[in-house]
This record gives C-alpha cells, structure tokens and sequence, in this order.
C-alpha cells in the first residue's frame, strides 16, 4: 500500500485541483455556484492525476527513462516495487475511475439542460462536447509517456500542461457551473496553465542530463540550461501579467488585487531555480511552486468573490 500510495505522489494533487478550485471560485463570483459540480470536478481531477502518475511510473520504467542516476523521486516500476503487470493494472483502474466520475459530473452540470426525454440520450451537444474532452484528457495522461510516440519525450508535454491544468480545467470547470462562457477567463486560465508549466519546466531542467542520455527531448534538454532558466522567468512573468492584465480589464477593486500577495513567492521561485547549484536542489521548488500557485489561485477566487 505506500508503494501504491508513493506512485500516487499525493503530492501532485494539489496542483491539479487548482484549476478546479479556481473555476469554482469564479462561478461563486457570478453567483451560480454547486458544491456537487465541485466536489465531483476535483474527484475527477484526482483520479486524473493519479492516473497520469501511474502512466507516467510505467512508462518510464518500461522506455528505460528511468535509470539509477535519477534524481528525483523513487519510482515504483523501475525499483521493482511494483510490477508492470500490476501498474498497468492500476492504469486501467484508475482510467475507469475517471470516466465513470466525469461522466457523473457532465450528468449533473447538464440535468437541467437536456432535453425532453431520459438517460444519455437526451443530452445536449455541449455533453458529448465535454464528454470528448474527458477522453482527450485520459489519452493525454496515457500518451505522455506511453505508446508508440510519448509526447512528453518529444518536449510537448508543456503545450499539455498549459492547456489541461490551465484552459481545460478552469474555463471548463466554469461552464459546468455556470453554463455559460467568459472570453476574458482565459487570462486567469493561463496563469494558472503557465504555473503549472513551470512546476513541470522545474521537473525537467533537475533531470535534464539524464533526459539528454536517455533521449527524452524535454524542452530543458533542448534549450538547454541557462535558456531553460531563462524560460522558466518567462513562464512566472507571464503567468503574473495575465492575472493583472484581467484584473485592469475588468475594473477590479483593491480587493481584486489580493493575489499580488503570492507574488513575491513566485520571484523566490525563479531565483532559486536561476541560482542552483546541484539538481536534487530543485526537488524543494517543485512543491514550493505547486503550493504557490494553489496559494494564488485562493487568493484570486476569494478577490473576485469579495
């Protein structure tokens, strides 16, 4: 059971809920709020999560990515603390898991809004809609690092992160509460993706030696290290525009401004990571970032709310 529980890496998940919780603290802002529509998002978000840990464990270990000069967290598979047999096992599992959770959820946010008649069938297009971004967000969590072409291996797994821990999980988590759209949510939203990306950003330039011997084309391993850190700067900066810039478009009070409060840990963020000496250092920034941006997102929501 730890085995299972550290491949689960618990500690991922409060970056993953953060999209959800900041779409939820929108809507509340707007005033069409459900504690059922976010308690079932974040269960589907977890589940997700989970299983991208679990695919990312496997195909790591079965690519030979992983090997005994890894730096960062142990992994499950390639120590043999878990079989491949019994990790794809977990994969399956947990990929029904979130189909069954998100299906739920589309029921729920869409009830009101199906039309005449029952089950499935009489649901609206934006269900199916839906429904088809959740099966592209379990392919993404499979396909990182698994199948005949990872994209994670190939650096795409940036252009991922933006769009499901940024887009897809704020805006989306927005309109299931609201039904409705709000073009300027996508500043807020891309904050949230580029924090997220850099979490990821700080992952790969830790293992960007390894990934150079093993192949795997991170976007670190292709810029390498001073350009990464460099892009790394550029994903907290703009990430910290975006939220601003929805903040001035929309006339925000002072209130509004509440998330420049998590600021300051973002800049001590990129400073320690410009600043580095050995890798295992950045193990540490990986969860000071994901809490910071937890941190903002709170911060946000309740400014827009109060």
């Amino acid at each position: 059971m730890k085995s299972w529980i550290a491949a689960a890496r618990p500690r991922t998940l409060p970056l993953a809920l953060a999209s959800i919780i900041l779409g939820s603290l929108l809507a509340l802002a707007n005033f069409q709020f459900s504690w059922k529509i976010m308690l079932l998002a974040s269960l589907t978000t977890v589940f997700l999560q989970i299983l991208s840990n679990f695919a990312n464990d496997y195909g790591d270990a079965v690519s030979g990515k992983d090997t005994d000069q890894r730096v960062g967290p142990r992994r499950a598979v390639a120590t043999g603390d878990i079989t491949k047999e019994a990790m794809l096992r977990g994969i399956v599992i947990t990929a029904v898991l979130s189909l069954v959770s998100g299906v739920w959820l589309l029921v729920e946010s869409f009830r009101d809004a199906s039309l005449s008649g029952s089950g499935l069938a009489s649901m609206p297009v934006r269900f199916w809609i839906f429904l088809i971004l959740g099966l592209l967000s379990i392919a993404a969590a499979v396909g990182y690092t698994n199948g005949k072409r990872p994209y994670g291996y190939a650096g795409f797994g940036d252009i991922a992160v933006l769009i499901f821990f940024g887009w897809v999980g704020v805006l989306g988590t927005y309109f299931l509460h609201t039904l409705s759209f709000v073009p300027l949510l996508f500043l807020p939203a891309t904050s949230v993706g580029l924090f997220a990306t850099g979490v990821l950003n700080i992952n790969n330039i830790r293992d960007i030696e390894t990934d150079t011997l093993t192949g795997k084309r991170s976007i670190p391993a292709r810029l390498g290290l001073q350009l990464a850190i460099r892009y790394h700067w550029g994903l907290l900066i703009a990430g910290m525009f975006c939220a601003l810039s929805y903040s001035f478009l929309t006339d925000a009070p002072l209130t509004g401004y509440v998330y420049v409060l998590a600021f300051p840990l973002f800049v001590l963020n990129g400073r320690v990571v410009a600043t580095h000496k050995r890798p295992v250092e950045l193990n540490a920034r990986l969860g000071q970032l994901a809490l910071s941006t937890l941190l903002f997102v709170i911060l946000f929501g309740v400014g827009q709310v109060l």
